[in-house]
């Protein structure tokens, strides 16, 4: 005879299980809701038209240059693990970066703290190791990001460099002067030695600062490793930097098929809008309801009409997060019971 009491437990664990994806499922149909609430009667009528009008093969090309992109992203994350001597699975460094996307969509850089614990969790690598990495590949990032604007202000033309000039200009006009910034940092490195010197040693006796201390040394380490990676994985490191970014590119260029009066706009057009959307990114949450309007800016350039360029813009940026809502939802859910199983163990 089987035991009641075990069969209770049982059926109290499978339900917990529906109950998780079900909260998971919920999470990302709110994601959804969210930006839907934040658009007016127009935009929801630009997101309906571009739906009609769309050819869906190549929308489904965009997807796929997306998922792609952040597949490089993971692979490039895994050779920042080797020089620390923690080397993830692929699935599990894929499903991180996904969910930090995600993440990143509800709160800023919200995601790069579920990135570290869902590799936590799946791969047990400790968050300070992985926070490391993570901090190494923003910086890197922010360079590379930088050096595209270089190009694009020499490669664009008129009304394009303009506005991209006059934009950043704004967005940084308040920032203090050069030699203000240098001071601060130098003072601010002066104190913190200064304290690290005299009081800092003392302290370490005392538990929450030997976390705090265990948890500096492992981001040191970890920004460390992209310094000991090989010439190899250097330059696999440099390969996939640079393939994501035209993978960015490739998306616009992809769109611009799925409508008849953009399918003949060039590479150098995908380059523009992928710059304007850039800088939407920073002015709100995900780009939502800036991005578009910033793309039909940048195809307006080419002599694309209001709508179709909205239209666009529209299809673009919701094929970008549309597959972020959905991969990162189902990597939630496969976290989730991972993590579960873990703790059964």
């Amino acid at each position: 005879m089987s035991n009641p009491q075990a069969v209770t437990s049982s059926t109290k664990r499978n339900w917990k299980d529906v109950a998780r994806m079900a909260l998971f499922l919920g999470i990302g149909c709110f994601f959804i809701y969210w930006f839907l609430l934040k658009l007016d009667g127009e935009q929801k009528r630009a997101i309906w038209q571009s739906f009609l009008e769309a050819d869906w093969m190549w929308v489904a090309v965009c997807v796929l240059c997306s998922l792609l992109s952040h597949l490089l992203r993971a692979l490039r994350w895994q050779l920042l693990f080797k020089p620390i001597g923690y080397h993830p699975g692929l699935n599990n460094t894929f499903g991180s970066v996904i969910v930090a996307y995600l993440g990143n969509l509800a709160f800023p850089r919200a995601g790069e703290v579920m990135r570290c614990a869902t590799l936590r969790s799946s791969e047990r690598i400790p968050v300070e190791k992985s926070l490391g990495t993570v901090v190494t590949e923003r910086i890197i990032d922010l360079v590379a990001f930088a050096l595209v604007i270089v190009i694009g202000m020499f490669a664009m033309f008129g009304q394009a460099k303009d506005w991209l000039y006059d934009t950043l200009s704004q967005k940084f006009s308040s920032l203090p002067n050069m030699t203000m910034i240098v001071c601060t940092l130098v003072a601010l490195a002066i104190i913190i030695l200064a304290l690290y010197k005299f009081f800092w040693k003392r302290l370490l006796h005392i538990g929450i600062f030997q976390k705090i201390n265990n948890l500096a040394l492992g981001v040191i380490d970890g920004v460390k490793s992209v310094f000991h990676m090989g010439a190899k994985n250097t330059l696999l490191f440099l390969i996939y930097s640079v393939t994501i970014y035209l993978l960015y590119i490739l998306g616009g260029l992809v769109i611009f098929h799925a409508f008849s009066e953009t399918s003949w706009l060039s590479f150098r057009a995908a380059f523009v809008v992928y710059l304007f959307g850039s800088v939407g990114m920073t002015f709100s949450q995900g780009g939502i309801g800036v991005y578009p309007v910033l793309v039909q800016m940048a195809l307006a350039i080419y002599g694309i009409s209001m709508e179709v360029g909205t239209a666009c813009g529209w299809l673009l940026w919701g094929a970008q997060q549309t597959t972020v809502i959905v991969v990162g939802g189902s990597y939630l859910i496969y976290f989730s019971i991972k993590k579960r199983k873990n703790n059964q163990q």
